[in-house]
């Protein structure tokens, strides 16, 4: 008999009192609680029920779950809802995967800002996506699509990034008709990209005349204007990453993928 797999919730239990005790003073309360949480996810701390078949009499105990959206195990049921949920809202048309990429310098900020620079990140691309596919040079419809952040790359280096799964055509003005693009093009990447540029770089600027940024360690510098913004000038001069392809394997595939993602620490999602 081979014995069961390691868990992370074993680990939490094995080693997690003594890596409070060393570094807790570093970590904040959601942090703690998360740590706590997996480590008595089914066990018998949280309580449980009873199953019994009503055939033989066999009984099983069943504990409860932590419901903490950092579990690994607690989070399985919800991906698969998730992505059942948004394979029924697929239509019968070609979609395309866009994927919008801060530039690395940004990402130590984004580090120090999550909330803040990550809904910047959703709202550049959403704005861009809309106003580009709106305009009758392009596509000239209303289009919809599904948005989902990645804050890490395979390396796990710090590589915030958004995913989006979007249908290769849109509705018309007035709601008259279905548009549909090109096979094998949705919209131009370079107009993409220079847009999402000066609208992440328009709600950064912003942010910072009104204080709602912080800067620490390194970064202290950039607290005052006369260092912030020749930064920001630097980085709206570079060309910044928007690529976009047809999903490979269909959309399906694409939304697997993406589900592996949508349920975990470092991803929120979005629709439009």
């Amino acid at each position: 008999m081979t014995a069961p797999a390691l868990e992370l919730g074993d680990i939490f239990r094995l080693y997690g009192p003594a890596y409070l005790a060393a570094f807790g003073s570093s970590l904040s309360a959601g942090q703690k609680k998360t740590l706590r949480d997996i480590a008595v996810c089914r066990t018998a701390a949280l309580g449980g029920h009873v199953e019994q078949c009503d055939r033989c009499g066999h009984r099983t105990i069943a504990y409860c779950s932590c419901r903490n959206r950092h579990c690994p195990k607690c989070q399985n049921a919800a991906r698969a809802a998730w992505l059942e949920q948004r394979a029924a809202e697929l239509l019968p048309v070609d979609y395309f995967h866009l994927v919008f990429t801060l530039p690395q310098t940004l990402a130590p900020v984004a580090l120090q800002n999550q909330r803040l620079v990550y809904g910047m990140l959703f709202r550049a691309a959403a704005e861009t996506l809309l106003q580009i596919a709106a305009d009758p040079k392009h596509l000239g419809a209303s289009i919809g699509f599904v948005a989902v952040l990645h804050t890490w790359g395979q390396n796990l280096h710090h590589h915030p990034h958004l995913h989006c799964v979007v249908p290769g055509g849109g509705i018309a003005p007035g709601r008259s008709r279905w548009i549909a693009g090109r096979r094998h093009f949705l919209l131009p990447v370079k107009v993409l990209s220079r847009l999402f540029r000066a609208k992440f770089a328009n709600y950064l600027r912003r942010a910072f005349q009104r204080g709602q940024l912080g800067f620490h360690g390194l970064l202290q510098h950039l607290g005052q204007q006369q260092n912030f913004l020749p930064w920001l000038n630097r980085i709206v001069q570079s060309e910044w990453v928007v690529y976009a392809k047809p999903p490979f394997g269909g959309p399906r595939q694409v939304l697997k993928y993406l589900a592996r993602y949508t349920h975990r620490v470092a991803s929120r999602t979005g629709a439009w």
